[in-house]
């Protein structure tokens, strides 16, 4: 039996689709460039840097093999994994990106693991490749008729029977919902939208972001229309010392800013129990961002066990339809956060979120 069903927790794994060439990355960071560029040229920046992070038994796959996708669904599906939530691109007037992916597996029905999107509203900046002032694609929002579009683009997605639901109605991730104008007018054309075309209306999800626990982003999605919203913060523990060492540091032998890592849900939840919870098995930006990247020291798949079980345990009060807990992720590797099997802990990260989320109902 899948670990998410022992609680009735459903764990949805972020899912990033940049594991293949396109022409836009060739021509920004040149031929053949993947997530697997950065994460694969890596190197530790301080002593005592896990770097870099490399794959076990997937190796370094290209998203444009079915049996690549069929491999992660099997993992996904052994290990408890409810649902991949795969990152989504539309800047605006039609403009996608690294949408062949998931396209291929809504049209060949394949793999089986359940799936959901979640739109990356944000403009693509140079971050992938260390240089975060370029601005590549620019991300807009051409209101109504826009919104229009969007939604027809993703309407034979909602419609696959493998679609997350919460209560009949199909998940939808928003990643940037303070930058999104109108955001009344969006959430209300989408779920008139949502019911014209047969659906009992959409489950939309907004994430309140808090990196480091110092101010939430966004906090008004449940006045703005939203269904939920997911709590994004990593699981550093940040102190005034930390950061007076992080400053120094930074200045004098120019380390990265790192912090460690912690599995207390009180201090990381910061008591919100009106947000659905996201835990981190680690995370580390600086394949990507180098010495400006951020670093959590210490993660083990012990830890992230005890995080998920916390986490998950904070879910069961909710309806059983909403005990969703947010992974992040199923594979961002050039952030240092990923299930997948890598050359250090083989399936602990996996093995750590099965017995995570079975755990919690024990200790509920």
């Amino acid at each position: 039996m899948a670990a998410g069903l022992v609680s009735g927790v459903r764990p949805v794994a972020f899912y990033l689709p940049q594991f293949h060439p396109v022409p836009e990355n060739d021509r920004f960071w040149g031929a053949g460039f993947t997530e697997w560029t950065n994460t694969a040229r890596a190197r530790p920046l301080f002593p005592g840097h896990r770097q870099p992070h490399l794959p076990a038994d997937l190796g370094f796959y290209d998203l444009r093999s079915p049996a690549a996708r069929e491999a992660q669904s099997d993992l996904a599906q052994q290990y408890g994994v409810s649902a991949f939530a795969y990152w989504h691109y539309w800047f605006g007037r039609g403009r996608r990106i690294l949408e062949r992916p998931f396209a291929e597996v809504l049209s060949s029905g394949s793999p089986q693991v359940q799936f959901c999107l979640a739109w990356a509203n944000q403009s693509w900046t140079g971050v992938w490749h260390g240089d975060p002032g370029r601005v590549l694609i620019q991300q807009t929002y051409g209101g109504p008729d826009d919104y229009r579009s969007h939604f027809e683009a993703v309407l034979p997605a909602f419609r696959d029977e493998r679609y997350l639901r919460v209560d009949g109605k199909p998940v939808f991730y928003i990643f940037r919902p303070e930058e999104l104008p109108h955001r009344h007018l969006f959430v209300d054309l989408w779920q008139r939208l949502a019911q014209d075309n047969g659906l009992p209306g959409l489950y939309l999800v907004a994430e309140v972001s808090d990196l480091l626990g110092r101010y939430p982003v966004y906090s008004d999605f449940a006045a703005d229309g939203f269904d939920a919203g997911v709590h994004i913060r990593v699981p550093a523990r940040v102190t005034k010392a930390a950061e007076q060492r992080n400053r120094l540091t930074r200045k004098t032998l120019r380390w990265p800013e790192n912090y460690p890592y912690t599995s207390d849900w009180a201090y990381l939840s910061g008591g919100r129990d009106d947000l659905m919870p996201c835990v981190y098995p680690n995370w580390d930006n600086t394949p990507r961002s180098g010495r400006d990247g951020l670093v959590i020291t210490g993660s083990t798949p012990e830890k992230f066990r005890d995080l998920v079980t916390a986490a998950a345990s904070s879910t069961l009060g909710r309806p059983a339809e909403e005990r969703l807990l947010w992974v992040k992720s199923w594979n961002e590797w050039a952030e240092g956060n990923y299930l997948e099997p890598d050359l250090e802990f083989g399936h602990g990260w996996l093995e750590a979120l099965r017995d995570g989320v079975a755990a919690a109902r024990e200790v509920a």
